[in-house]
């Protein structure tokens, strides 16, 4: 029974992930708008007691500072990325989400329908909720843990085209990405951001299989829906709604430590996770760490659909197995 709920969740998971991965890509591209930013030191460290006295000579300089680059929806960004890198780039680092969910949700699933099983109540079958949600966070920091490399692979990818081109990585596949990664900056890069990863992973496993769950349970138990696709696409779609809100910030910070640029002999653009969450809100303000919400509930309702819809008709088919 504990290898077949790695196996069922790994279907759906993968089939869920290939399916809703061009919404990953521009929720990515979104959470790194604005991120190079950075004030004018000149402009920033001159003291209130001198602004009287310079306000003529540093006018004409301040006039002319480069405005912000418009912050842009997920449809612009979605047909901007269209026209200028083609079709294929909405697919860029399809191969580390399959690796990803390989690794990542395989695990997850499957830890989580052995919790699920041991901690079930034997007569009615159902599982506390204060449960569920542990059994969520254990079995998403775990999974988190064991494909970190896929995931720090799976952003460079899908943020590459965004880069000039002299910059871009252009890193061949999963593998390629993962052995470039390895040989230049070592190892240890792999897990880069792997505490926000596993954060995140343990608060969208507790949010979404949790959720999920206890909403299907409750439609079942008050005879609102019959347990069939009905049932399973409304518990889905509010477990992704549900993960999206609670995930959000954290994935915005680990979407930035794990694409940020270190060069050989300089100081990395973040010291950590709290510094690049301090320095995005000091920059762009508390509302960045919502950036790329709209393609989160996006991607991650089809998501939630697409993998629980899947889960349970993957289950019919190993019932008997």
């Amino acid at each position: 029974m504990g290898l077949k709920g790695f196996a069922e969740g790994g279907i759906a998971s993968i089939v869920a992930g290939c399916s809703t991965h061009p919404m990953d890509l521009i929720k990515v591209r979104m959470q790194l708008q604005g991120e190079t930013i950075v004030p004018n030191p000149a402009i920033q460290t001159l003291r209130p007691a001198l602004a009287s006295q310079t306000a003529a000579a540093a006018a004409p300089t301040a006039m002319h500072l480069p405005p912000p680059p418009p912050r842009v929806g997920p449809i612009s960004v979605g047909i901007r990325i269209f026209k200028t890198e083609g079709v294929s780039a909405l697919f860029a680092g399809v191969s580390a989400t399959v690796l990803r969910q390989t690794l990542y949700s395989t695990t997850r699933m499957g830890l989580y329908d052995i919790l699920k099983q041991n901690w079930s109540d034997p007569s009615s079958g159902n599982m506390p909720l204060v449960r569920k949600i542990a059994a969520g966070l254990i079995a998403g920091g775990i999974g988190a843990a064991v494909g970190n490399p896929a995931d720090v692979a799976m952003v460079r990818m899908q943020a590459d085209g965004r880069l000039p081109i002299a910059q871009r990585r252009n890193y061949k596949s999963v593998v390629d990405a993962i052995t470039q990664m390895s040989k230049q900056e070592g190892v240890t890069s792999l897990w880069r951001g792997s505490s926000l990863t596993v954060n995140r992973a343990m608060i969208v496993t507790a949010s979404q299989l949790a959720s999920y769950d206890q909403i299907k349970e409750t439609i079942l138990e008050k005879g609102l829906m019959k347990d069939g696709l009905g049932t399973h696409v409304t518990a889905s779609f509010a477990a992704g709604f549900v993960a999206a809100v609670a995930s959000n910030p954290v994935d915005v910070i680990k979407t930035r430590v794990m694409n940020m640029v270190v060069e050989p002999g300089a100081a990395p653009p973040y010291a950590g996770a709290l510094d690049c969450a301090v320095k995005t809100v000091r920059a762009e303000g508390p509302m960045a760490l919502y950036k790329g919400f709209i393609p989160t509930i996006s991607r991650q309702g089809p998501f939630t659909v697409v993998l629980f819809v899947t889960l349970e008709q993957v289950r019919k088919i190993f019932k008997d197995l």
